[in-house]
């Protein structure tokens, strides 16, 4: 979550600590607070996703690069290998098995990989009458296929943040309107109480990031409304 969205949570659960505090009777204060509880736990859902998101996309980037280096310095080097010495016979094959770009993009790397493998396919014989182990084939489908599941996951979990954090500024945006609402009725109900509504006024602030420290300014603080 981002500073500014966190800052705005922090404001949100004061807010709702303080209504819960200092529960009155009335029938609005009852029905806005409600609401108010409503969006903070809808809030907490939404967040919770944003950062499943975030962990999901890392964790497959992570995993796909073990995966990549698997196939680029171990299955894929050995198959080009193979072509090297079969090459020795038709001079074509040796351009059919190049290795990929080391720091290449992962779909022209996918890309590349599954045509070596197909070719591999296609002269299967050809090749382990020169040193290819059967077995590789199978190895390297398998490592290919995990490769594209870790870029679905990557994809999956952008999808989940950036939707999360999408339905979450609208959230945070609702929960500005009722904080707004609420500031009324506090100031309706509490006005003359200089002690609450100085807390009141703590509640709902929202802290802004410190200033420079050459300028010896405490943290900038936003109203949420007026």
């Amino acid at each position: 979550m981002k500073a500014q969205l966190r800052r705005r949570m922090e404001m949100a659960v004061r807010v709702r600590d303080f209504l819960r505090a200092h529960r009155t009777e009335g029938v609005p204060e009852q029905a806005a607070l409600a609401r108010l509880e409503e969006l903070v736990q809808r809030a907490e859902v939404l967040a919770g996703q944003q950062r499943a998101g975030v962990v999901a996309s890392r964790a497959a980037t992570e995993h796909r690069a073990q995966v990549r280096r698997a196939l680029q310095g171990k299955l894929l080097r050995y198959l080009t290998a193979v072509g090297r010495v079969a090459a020795r016979e038709d001079a074509e094959l040796g351009a059919q098995f190049r290795l990929p770009r080391t720091r290449g993009a992962n779909l022209a790397f996918l890309t590349v990989a599954r045509g070596m493998l197909e070719k591999a396919t296609a002269q299967k014989e050809l090749l382990v009458g020169r040193g290819m182990s059967e077995k590789l084939l199978d190895d390297l489908t398998a490592e290919l296929a995990e490769f594209e599941q870790t870029l679905e996951a990557t994809r999956a979990g952008r999808r989940e943040h950036v939707g999360a954090s999408a339905d979450l500024k609208a959230v945070f945006s609702e929960i500005s309107e009722q904080v707004r609402l609420l500031d009324g009725l506090v100031r309706y109900r509490f006005g003359d109480n200089g002690e609450l509504m100085g807390a009141w006024a703590s509640a709902r602030s929202v802290f802004g990031p410190p200033k420079s420290s050459a300028t010896n300014e405490g943290p900038e603080v936003v109203k949420p409304a007026a």
